[in-house]
């Protein structure tokens, strides 16, 4: 099995330096816009993410009601755009408005940024329609820049720190994070963060999620990845490489996995989210040797070779995904999704997702050039 440095490789030198709102980091962004996971929409927005565009224009105070919201995005007077073209990556549904908090991660010279989340489920993320989700939001706002900044700016927590301590306590970092998070809350304490906001950050196992999601966003520009974007909207899944402004996306398939009890019966939502860009920068289902606990409970849905998939898969350069080795060797990364009730129930599941393998063979010659170009070093 693969050690946590290697599992780590991608992240080196990323760190957590900031806590701001979206229209600080993404100045240039009009208020009307909201970003999204994965792919420019081709249609009307699924229902969960409809859901966390309704919250969002709530939490802006530019709807007083649900329905008043609902018709800003249906009169397109709000616009959705993938948040990941603006160097922002979101889990799930969520969408990001301007006032919404973003943690910044650097790497290198490189910044990517991701919404922190605001709580468990039901989360504005699994495009929940609960006006708790709002408030919960509402909370963290207020107080996460008051407490947790002041500790940033002491000592910027290193993620793959993080990282080699949730591998050896069995996270992967995608779909389980818990150690992850307490390591997180430990380096705050550090930093001098108060117990009862420590007790607060616990509360939450995902808040490390977004931290991990926005390192590795910042870990594909910092070493200059073939792809650049990666993730799902709820109806297609795409890829946008390098150089290049157009998404390719085909029409997304549910992750295949575990329902909760009582969703049994629910219809799933094609893959959602940037969370992607975790799985691709190694870690997650490129991890799963590192998580026993996620493979026992996944074993009948995993595929045969998941423990040693990312063998063929990982440039040992970087620890990224390489889009020519997918081509080359006919397997797609895979990806640990939550899975979300297509009518905007909320969370219904977890499981894997296996993008579409034409997304990779249909590279542009820059990147089928690159596995050549790493076997020669």
């Amino acid at each position: 099995m693969a050690g946590s440095n290697d599992f780590a490789r991608a992240f080196a030198g990323a760190r957590w330096v900031d806590i701001v709102p979206r229209r600080i980091a993404c100045p240039d962004l009009p208020a009307e816009v909201l970003l999204h996971a994965g792919p420019p929409l081709r249609g009307a927005p699924p229902a969960p993410m409809m859901n966390a565009a309704i919250q969002a224009l709530l939490f802006e105070g530019r709807a007083a009601n649900p329905a008043e919201a609902r018709d800003l995005v249906l009169r397109r007077e709000v616009e959705l755009r993938p948040a990941q073209d603006h160097d922002v990556v979101t889990p799930l549904a969520q969408v990001v408005s301007a006032s919404m908090l973003l943690i910044v991660v650097t790497q290198q010279g490189e910044m990517c940024c991701a919404p922190v989340v605001e709580g468990p489920a039901p989360g504005l993320r699994f495009g929940c329609a609960a006006p708790e989700c709002l408030q919960r939001l509402r909370d963290i706002s207020e107080w996460l820049p008051r407490r947790v900044t002041p500790c940033l700016r002491s000592a910027p927590p290193a993620v793959d720190a993080l990282i080699r301590v949730a591998l050896a306590g069995g996270d992967e970092c995608h779909a389980r994070t818990g150690v992850a998070n307490e390591a997180l809350v430990s380096v705050l304490n550090g930093a001098g963060l108060d117990a009862a906001d420590a007790v607060r950050l616990r509360s939450n196992p995902a808040f490390v999620l977004p931290l991990l999601m926005a390192a590795a966003g910042a870990a594909l520009r910092s070493h200059r990845s073939s792809i650049a974007a990666i993730g799902g909207n709820g109806v297609d899944f795409g890829v946008r490489y390098r150089g290049e402004s157009r998404w390719r996306q085909l029409r997304a398939e549910a992750p295949r996995g575990f329902r909760v009890d009582s969703m049994k019966a629910s219809t799933a939502l094609p893959a959602i989210g940037d969370s992607a860009v975790v799985d691709y920068c190694g870690l997650g289902g490129q991890a799963l040797a590192a998580a026993p606990t996620v493979v026992a409970e996944w074993n009948e849905v995993l595929p045969e070779d998941a423990l040693s998939r990312r063998h063929w898969l990982i440039d040992p350069d970087t620890g990224l995904v390489d889009a020519a080795r997918v081509a080359q060797c006919g397997r797609v990364p895979l990806i640990n999704l939550a899975i979300l009730d297509q009518d905007g129930a909320g969370l219904i599941g977890r499981g894997l997702y296996g993008p579409p393998l034409e997304l990779f063979t249909a590279a542009p010659a820059s990147a089928q050039g690159s596995r050549e170009s790493s076997d020669s070093r």
